[in-house]
């Protein structure tokens, strides 16, 4: 045996020993154990809740600070959710996690814990350890599409996100009383509307994205907020928009959803052109263009014509000649 086995056989020995020590070394915990570790470290959370006790001033001042820091936070802080031909307003997910941060002395988490039939179902718990107030929230999202067929992999995982995020946001909004949490509320919706910025901009802008962006027809847009044409959005309008916005960024909804076929799109006859402009049709099928007849040289043009016009002068000439002689015959 050279050096190089030699060596070999050392390395195995020591990592055989290693190993040895290893799982010497290594205790299994009862789950009692466990139990006393978590129950202390809880403890120990509520003591320091204790000894630095919260600020009502303080809270509302700095959730509204993070929840009005720009328009895209704001907007991301509201949701309105199309049920039963209305829409349901209420604090998004990202507003929860504000006003969790902002409220201090709280644990909060979220998780998968199951499936049962077609639906996926998280839990969110919420602790407030300076109150010793507790929240458990489950929530169920369907993993089968409308023909009952059941997701792949990778949507089972976003809807099991999208689960827990509902989740989580319940469950802190069960434990923070919900009068300090519509203040914060109010105050992102404010900047989410923008009352700075002239109407007209903000119908333009919520309207390019919706059309736009997500290829929402506009006789679905406008039937959604029951108005007539775009000019007649109101402040109102604006807010249940950007909150459906944030519903279908989040998740929550989906944009058939949010804007479900109107009466003439369930009559549809089958032409792949019904519910389309008529710049639109036209662009994606132009009409056909007859192509132009070749140009006469003009001096051709000019010698063909003086020679009609001769055999006409003729033709004239000998037609007077025959109606002459006809009439000296009579």
């Amino acid at each position: 045996m050279n050096n190089f086995d030699d060596a070999k056989v050392i390395d195995h020995d020591v990592i055989q020993e290693q190993s040895k020590e290893s799982a010497e070394s290594l205790q299994v915990v009862s789950p009692a154990t466990m139990d006393a570790f978590t129950r202390a470290e809880i403890d120990m959370q509520i003591s320091t809740a204790k000894r630095y006790p919260r600020s009502i001033t303080n809270v509302l001042r700095d959730a509204a600070e993070m929840a009005t820091i720009d328009v895209e936070t704001a907007e991301s802080c509201i949701y309105h959710l199309p049920r039963a031909g209305d829409t349901i307003p209420g604090p998004s997910i990202r507003l929860a996690e504000i006003v969790g941060c902002a409220w201090g002395n709280l644990r909060y988490g979220s998780r998968i814990i199951g499936e049962q039939g077609d639906f996926i179902i998280a839990q969110g718990v919420c602790h407030d350890l300076e109150k010793n107030t507790a929240a458990t929230v489950e929530v169920q999202r369907r993993i089968v599409n409308k023909y009952g067929k059941k997701f792949n992999v990778d949507m089972i995982g976003v809807t099991g996100m999208a689960a827990c995020s509902v989740a989580l946001r319940n469950a802190i909004l069960r434990v923070v009383p919900r009068a300090y949490v519509n203040k914060i509320y109010n105050e992102a919706r404010k900047v989410a509307v923008g009352d700075a910025q002239p109407l007209s901009e903000r119908r333009a802008k919520v309207v390019s994205y919706f059309i736009q962006t997500l290829g929402v027809t506009i006789e679905r847009f406008l039937a959604r907020i029951g108005r007539e044409g775009t000019e007649d959005i109101t402040l109102e309008d604006l807010e249940v928009l950007t909150g459906i916005k944030t519903a279908i960024k989040q998740g929550d909804s989906k944009v058939d959803e949010a804007f479900p076929p109107i009466e003439s799109e369930k009559k549809y006859n089958g032409d792949p052109n019904a519910f389309k402009t008529s710049a639109a049709v036209e662009f994606e099928n132009p009409p056909e263009t007859k192509p132009e007849p070749p140009k006469e040289d003009q001096g051709k043009k000019t010698r063909k014509k003086s020679e009609e016009a001769a055999i006409t002068e003729s033709t004239a000439k000998d037609s007077d000649g025959l109606f002459a002689s006809d009439y000296n015959d009579k």
